[in-house]
């Protein structure tokens, strides 16, 4: 009985114990004109959260999910999600969505909430994608731009370099981590390849930790979808409801093997 109570009090003093969320989108490249179709996720509880693995289904109160066009407009998509998943805890959330007009378009996904892991948690998550739309598939417009304004996420990840196109292997991925809007450095970032399994504690080939600017960058290698993970925990900001505050950001970056741009 000690032993079972060690390690549930070690696990809920520690951020491993809360699920990651993201969102994915089916392309990073569409015609205007076509759909894209969005998943929305919760998993990658395993490697210290450093997978794309499924762990069970977010539940959506209290959460948010739009699409902003090139204009700025936003477009709730909660109400057109759909269940893919065969039991309540299983699967993922899928929305359509068609874009009538060309430009960068952000995927952004949020939630606060209190979780009760053996004591009350706040958690506060982010998730974030982008695709590109174009009228014409054979030219991809380069550094549409958008893609460097923060959306006020408590802890966001900010691309700082186009994260649609230019795309490909020797492409940087570059992001800028925020806590409330300011930089926060020494933080670690993982980009995550879905292809892969990153070693024990900190894998130097996938992951960077940030500089006094917040700022961290990748260079793929290879084609693959990657996923961008950041996390911050904060034992002091508690309330009466809560003891402590549990921070996380994603963002999905697709890298094609072929940059759509210019073909290389």
């Amino acid at each position: 009985m000690y032993l079972r109570a060690l390690l549930c009090v070690l696990c809920v003093s520690t951020p491993l114990c809360a699920h990651d969320t993201w969102v994915e989108t089916n392309s990073n490249v569409i015609r205007t004109g076509d759909a894209i179709y969005v998943d929305l996720k919760l998993g990658n509880h395993g490697n210290d959260h450093r997978d794309f693995k499924l762990a069970s289904k977010i539940d959506l109160t209290d959460c948010k999910l739009a699409i902003a066009g090139p204009s700025g407009k936003e477009f709730d998509l909660i109400p057109e999600l759909v269940d893919v998943g065969y039991a309540p805890k299983e699967g993922y959330w899928n929305a359509k969505f068609a874009a009538a007009k060309p430009g960068l378009y952000l995927v952004s996904h949020s939630l606060d909430k209190l979780v009760n892991h053996g004591h009350p948690v706040r958690t506060l998550k982010s998730g974030k994608a982008y695709f590109l739309v174009t009228d014409s598939l054979d030219k991809v417009a380069e550094n549409v731009p958008g893609y460097d304004k923060p959306q006020g996420h408590p802890l966001e990840l900010v691309p700082q370099v186009s994260p649609v196109a230019p795309m490909g292997p020797g492409q940087p991925i570059t992001v800028q981590l925020l806590l409330h809007g300011k930089p926060l450095a020494d933080a670690v970032v993982s980009f995550i390849p879905r292809r892969q399994t990153l070693k024990p504690e900190f894998d130097e080939n996938f992951e960077r930790k940030t500089d006094a600017q917040g700022i961290a960058s990748f260079t793929p290698t290879t084609g693959d979808q990657y996923l961008v993970v950041a996390h911050h925990h904060a034992l002091d900001e508690k309330t009466a409801d809560y003891d402590e505050t549990a921070y996380s950001a994603t963002l999905t970056v697709f890298v094609p093997e072929v940059c759509p741009c210019c073909g290389e």
